[in-house]
Order: structure tokens, then C-alpha cells, then sequence
């Protein structure tokens, strides 16, 4: 595996296809994202750790959410489903990372907001992720179609190495 072609792939979808929901995403190219994705907030979340905030988390998790969410729009477009789910995702996810947001910046009163949030509607929210990502999840991991669909040709094979 190339960790310089996952880079690529990464650095290409977000700089050039930020809001990209058209057209078909293939597996190994939208998993190895995924994977990136992963291991950026797994640095996040560790360096805001050690600051002692979750601000940073935040901020990525809201800077990646556009990408992440076409690339779920395309990947599950290319198994013949409308990617158009992922607009709740997204509502959902905007919401709960503005609310992680304000959290993170309230500093020492953050336990108290936190558990302020999640006992009034906080739960809800997480709950709501948790099933429309599930589904997302699911919808991404089956194969594409073969050939040309209503959203386009079959993307490209893509492998990392």
C-alpha cells in the first residue's frame, strides 16, 4: 500500500471535489478516504487531548463533513441508490458538530455543557447519527453496479498501490 497515493486521494477529493455529488465513487478508492479520514481525526482528537479541548476534533470533523458526505453521495450512487440520504447526514452532522463546537470553546465549563447538551437533546442527536450512519454505512460497503447507471459510468479501478 502507497501511503502516498492515499494522501492523493485524499488532497484530490478535497481540493477538487469538495462538494462533488455527482457522478460514481468505486469502493477501494472511497474505503482507502475513509481510512484517512479516520487516522486525521484519530491525530485530531489525540493532539486535543493533550491541549485538553476538543476544538480541534471539531473543526475537522466540520471542515470534512462536505467531503465526506460526497463521497458517500457517489459511493452509494454507484451501487444505484439515490446519494441524496446523505443530506440528512449531513443536517445532522452540522448540527452536532456546531454543538461540539460551542462545547469545545466554552473551556473549563465544558463538562457542565456537555452534559447540559446531552441530557436535553444531545442524545437525540446522537442517536439520529448513529442509525442514518449505520444505514450510510451499509448502502457504501455493497458493490457497485456494473456498467453505466443513471449516474454515470463505472468509475475507474482504483488501487493504492
Amino acid at each position: 500500500m502507497d501511503f502516498n497515493k492515499l494522501w492523493a486521494n485524499f488532497m484530490d477529493t478535497v481540493q477538487n471535489h469538495y462538494m462533488d455529488f455527482n457522478g460514481r465513487m468505486g469502493r477501494a478508492q472511497f474505503w482507502y478516504y475513509i481510512l484517512v479520514v479516520v487516522a486525521i481525526g484519530v491525530v485530531a482528537a489525540v493532539i486535543g487531548g493533550i491541549a485538553g479541548t476538543t476544538l480541534l476534533s471539531a473543526l475537522v470533523s466540520l471542515g470534512l463533513l462536505l467531503p465526506n458526505a460526497g463521497m458517500a453521495a457517489r459511493r452509494m450512487q454507484d451501487t444505484g441508490r439515490s446519494g441524496q440520504l446523505v443530506w440528512i447526514w449531513v443536517i445532522v452532522g452540522a448540527i452536532y458538530g456546531v454543538c461540539s463546537l460551542l462545547i469545545g470553546i466554552s473551556g473549563p465549563f465544558g463538562a457542565v455543557a456537555f452534559l447540559a447538551f446531552f441530557f436535553t437533546i444531545g442524545w437525540l442527536i446522537n442517536l439520529a447519527m448513529l442509525i442514518i450512519s449505520i444505514v450510510i454505512i451499509y448502502f457504501c460497503v455493497q458493490p457497485g453496479t456494473p456498467g453505466d447507471n443513471q449516474f454515470g459510468p463505472p468509475p475507474p479501478v482504483w488501487t493504492p498501490n
